[in-house]
């Protein structure tokens, strides 16, 4: 089995300072992918944010992927798109954004929709909240034997989300999570250190 990765999801706000943070998370050590996450501001506004953060992330080789809108996906021309269950279909962002395209889809806690999203196509499924969090609000909990079982019958690639930390991260890379997405435990605190710490729990 390929080694967990980290996946880091941006913080609501990305304005100000944020650049030089992003740029000291990925220097301390490897990072994936990093999700664009922009609520409640408009397109264009999106896309002035998103540039710096976008060469950031190609200089270093880090996958830029946009959460909820294939239009600003295809408009920066991102490496991929994250869709919740309302946000279109794995079949639509293909089509818009070409078959190099990382699509991923939230799946909660549903091997059903899981299914569904492989067979649609999608590059990764997310599953969780496994932990409590404050990120986001959520209804869905997740174990960690649904990544167990995810593991045994699919290939496609599958992320744990939801309150992961260094601390109760062990479990869900032992069950089988190919990536670790993580927002708050990186964010919250000093950056460099949180990655410095993932890796650790990573490298075992």
């Amino acid at each position: 089995m390929t080694q967990c990765q980290l996946y880091l999801i941006s913080p609501l706000d990305v304005g100000g300072t944020f650049p030089d943070r992003l740029t000291r998370a990925l220097d301390a050590g490897p990072v994936a992918a990093f999700q664009f996450r922009a609520k409640g501001i408009d397109e264009h506004q999106a896309v002035r944010l998103a540039e710096p953060l976008q060469a950031i992330c190609a200089s270093r080789e880090v996958a830029f992927i946009v959460n909820d809108s294939i239009s600003l996906a295809k408009r920066i021309g991102a490496d991929g798109v994250h869709l919740g269950q309302d946000d279109g279909t794995v079949a639509e962002a293909r089509q818009r954004l070409g078959r190099d395209a990382q699509i991923g889809v939230t799946c909660h806690n549903s091997r059903h929709l899981a299914m569904e999203a492989g067979e649609a196509g999608a590059d990764y499924v997310a599953f969780g909240a496994f932990f409590p969090t404050t990120t986001k609000q959520t209804e869905y909990r997740a174990e960690p034997e649904l990544l167990e079982w995810w593991q045994a019958l699919m290939e496609i690639p599958c992320v744990a989300i939801g309150g992961v930390t260094p601390k109760n991260c062990a479990r869900l890379i032992s069950a089988g999570a190919d990536f670790l997405a993580v927002s708050g435990a990186v964010w919250n605190g000093d950056e460099a250190a949180a990655v410095k710490a993932f890796h650790k729990v990573i490298a075992g």
